[in-house]
């Protein structure tokens, strides 16, 4: 099968198109036919050569999947021959075939389409593992998304509106941000001409939890506009600049900042979050209050393509590759 492999850390001509066997799926996993393959942050990561997969996972890079599983290994008996699924990897998403823990497998919600799945698994668990798992603040408060129209921002601001919370998000163009409020977003700020804390204590506004991305500075920043007992998550450094925190400045706020990578969790965890999604999550898709948001397709051949794009920040939702 056609599978895509960062040669070596680099830029996006280090990806390769290489020949490997189909994965044969041990006791407790499936293999998925493709339709589609999420990109992430997290795939560029590691073809830089800073997100590797943990050992005995294979090189191949994606974090998501969605399509047809057309074999299962001993104990499986969730799933079956046929099924239309879509599917958390820990890699191995570019490709034609892919290997799947079955527990970490979905269906695919009720009226959308197989193409569509390929991009909301990964962003749900992320959204929901670090923004509204466990105890949710008030509803009626807010909640921060930096990145408003990326493949986390849109997602994140149209599940935090369903749930009953104001959301306010940065994003980079005024494009952007006039997308970003037809999401649902009460508030967008344009970071590129105008500074986010500034304006959200000029209006008075604290978050009770914040998903942040691009690290450094921005760091610093959330904090001051942290709400009492709010709760702070980065899930990467964008910026790549160091974070100065004052810690004191925390504490007057009872507030809280966390560091988690989605593909570090265990099999378990992973397992328990995927549950809740289907339990709470996927009903929202089932009746429209969240909608997939898909900006552009590509040739699995045209992978270093699609991560020039992703490079760019040009897009507004989620960019898939298919087979």
């Amino acid at each position: 099968m056609i599978a895509i492999i960062a040669s070596r850390p680099g830029g996006p001509d280090v990806l390769e198109v290489r020949d490997i066997d189909i994965p044969a799926p041990g006791p407790n996993q499936v293999v998925i036919r493709v339709a589609a393959a999420g990109l992430n942050r997290a795939d560029i990561r590691q073809r830089e050569g800073g997100h590797p997969p943990a050992p005995g996972v294979t090189e191949t890079l994606g974090l998501e999947v969605s399509g047809e599983i057309v074999s299962v290994g001993e104990n499986v008996a969730s799933w079956k021959i046929g099924d239309s699924v879509c599917a958390l990897l820990g890699g191995g998403g570019y490709a034609e075939y892919a290997l799947a823990e079955d527990t970490h497998v979905l269906p695919i919600p009720r009226g959308m389409s197989v193409i569509d799945a390929g991009g909301i698994v990964e962003v749900a668990a992320t959204v929901w593992s670090n923004v509204f798992r466990g105890t949710l603040p008030p509803a009626g408060s807010w909640i921060l998304f930096h990145g408003g129209t990326s493949g986390i921002g849109s997602f994140g601001t149209q599940l935090a509106v369903a749930l009953g919370f104001k959301v306010v998000t940065t994003c980079g163009s005024h494009e952007k941000v006039t997308a970003s409020l037809g999401l649902g977003a009460t508030l967008s700020i344009d970071y590129t001409t105008e500074d986010f804390a500034h304006e959200l204590t000029t209006q008075g506004i604290v978050a009770s939890r914040v998903l942040d991305h691009i690290g450094g500075p921005y760091i610093a920043q959330d904090i001051s506009v942290l709400a009492h007992d709010g709760q702070i998550a980065s899930i990467g450094n964008m910026s790549g600049e160091d974070a100065v925190i004052d810690p004191a400045a925390l504490m007057r706020v009872r507030g809280s900042l966390s560091a988690a990578s989605l593909r570090a969790r265990s099999r378990e965890d992973k397992a328990e979050i995927l549950s809740d999604l289907l339990r709470t999550v996927w009903p929202l898709f089932e009746s429209g209050d969240i909608s997939p948001v898909t900006y552009k397709t590509f040739g699995l051949r045209d992978a270093r393509d699609a991560h020039l794009l992703m490079e760019s920040s040009a897009h507004i939702g989620k960019i898939l590759l298919l087979p």
